[in-house]
């Protein structure tokens, strides 16, 4: 006789941070929102490595939750999907913001940023869960929908 292993995924709350409001109404918001976060996550400094986070949304634009995805290198950080949605898929998400930091300063989106950002969206698109913005905090922040790339 063989046996099969038996799973459960659960998500599971691992603290809270401060925030103005849970409601996201614009590009401001949303990178106020994922500054406070990250920053949060690292002891209230900004990490000296690319973080990429995401906060997944609630059909109101409210968060639900937040994350951090990938930890990289100075100047890169690893963005498949799989590990993007495993948790929104948990949070009942029905959008989400992704993003990260340059720890340069500058927020000038890479030709790699546009193509994560492209992917992430088409995979959302594929399961239900809207990309609302890609967000680049550095000295200041830069929202990828406004710049065009969504």
């Amino acid at each position: 006789m063989q046996y099969v292993s038996i799973y459960r995924v659960q998500l599971m709350k691992t603290g809270t941070f401060p925030i103005e409001s849970k409601m996201i109404k614009s590009p401001d918001m949303a990178a106020a929102a994922c500054r406070g976060f990250i920053t949060h996550e690292y002891g209230g400094y900004m990490p000296d490595r690319e973080v990429l986070g995401v906060i997944w949304l609630n059909t109101k634009n409210v968060m639900v939750g937040a994350e951090v995805v990938s930890i990289g290198s100075v100047n890169a950080s690893i963005a498949h999907p799989r590990e993007v949605f495993k948790s929104g898929i948990l949070h009942n998400a029905s959008s989400f913001i992704v993003f990260h930091n340059h720890p340069s300063g500058d927020t000038r989106p890479s030709e790699e940023d546009v193509k994560v950002t492209r992917r992430l969206s088409e995979a959302g698109e594929l399961i239900g869960i809207e990309l609302m913005d890609h967000i680049i905090l550095g000295e200041g922040h830069k929202s990828l929908k406004a710049e065009g790339h969504l």
